[in-house]
Order: C-alpha cells, then structure tokens, then sequence
C-alpha cells in the first residue's frame, strides 16, 4: 500500500481513529507521518514492553515519559504463592507464571483491564452478526431476565411489565427467525 499523502514511498505508519463513532483510517510513510505530526524524529522504537509496562504503572523503559503513578508499588510485595512470581517481576514482562497468579495479583488487575477495555472488566466476546444468527437475541434476552427479576425483587411492577414484553418480543423474532430457516 503506498502513502496517501505523497504516493511515493510505501506506508509504514497506520493509524485508526474513532471519533464520536466515525472511523477513519490513515495509511502514511514514515516521512509524512513526521511531516504530520504523528511521529517526532527523536523518539526511540516504542516496544510492546513498553505499553504493558506504562499500563501497569511500572516505570521500566526510559522510552515511556511523563505522569507515572507509583499506586501500585508497596513496601510489601505481592507474590504468587504457587509459582513465586512477583507483582513487580509481572509488570516488567506483562506475563504471569501460573494460573494462580490471577486470583493472586486480582485486585490490581480490574484497574489495568478497565483501562485496556473502555472501563469493561468482562469479556463477552464477538460474534460476526451474520454467523451469529439468534445468538445476539438469545443474549439480549437474558440480560432482560436478569433486568426483570432485579426489578420484580424492588417491586417495581410498571417498569418489570415494560421488560416483560421486550422479552415477549425477542422471543416471538427468535421463534420466528428459527421457522424462517427451516
């Protein structure tokens, strides 16, 4: 893919960007991006290490520059009881030893997969709208149960009887969606 600034040299610099959900993508070579603004000619190469580390607050590489939290660092460090590996040892290499080290290093985790993940702490995964079929109703239904079942326990009727019938509906198209592809 060659530049879209100068159509000479080819791109080597990507970026995407959404703004009030538009996404728009820019294919430039490395001179047009400095040209641009996007890179400066005096930063170092910046490492996967060193984005895992800034997330994780963890000062490592002199390549990340600026506001760096010291939140996470205590007198007391934090260690897997199975594998030995450190909370500090995980933030340098952003790799856990073990399966334990989650439920070890937890409550530091939820910040650092909230920032990573739009404020989201749960993955629910995707599912292409096309292959997923009633998938997506299914989903969606079951979060109104749980809706309902909330609202039915603070007696809020009115506002459980509006939810009941957004679940009618889903299942009359899911229903309906199963016959059609019969």
């Amino acid at each position: 893919m060659d530049c879209q600034r100068c159509h000479k040299r080819p791109a080597t610099v990507h970026l995407t960007q959404v703004i009030n959900g538009e996404k728009t993508e820019t294919h430039v070579c490395e001179y047009c991006a400095k040209e641009k603004g996007y890179m400066s000619d005096n930063e170092e190469n910046f490492t996967l290490n060193d984005l895992l580390s800034g997330l994780f607050n963890y000062e490592q590489s002199p390549s990340i520059k600026g506001n760096h939290s010291k939140a996470f660092q205590s007198n007391k460090q934090l260690k897997c009881p199975t594998c030995g590996l450190t909370y500090q040892n995980f933030a340098q290499i952003g790799k856990f030893g073990c399966g334990d080290c989650y439920k070890t290093f937890n409550e530091r985790l939820n910040p650092i997969f909230r920032r990573v993940h739009s404020g989201n702490t749960r993955h629910d995964g995707k599912v292409p709208k096309r292959e997923g079929g009633n998938l997506h109703l299914k989903r969606q239904i079951g979060e109104y149960k749980s809706e309902l079942q909330r609202l039915i326990e603070q007696e809020e009727f009115e506002e459980a009887a509006k939810i009941r019938d957004q679940i009618r509906s889903l299942d009359h198209q899911l229903h309906q969606g199963e016959e059609d592809e019969e």
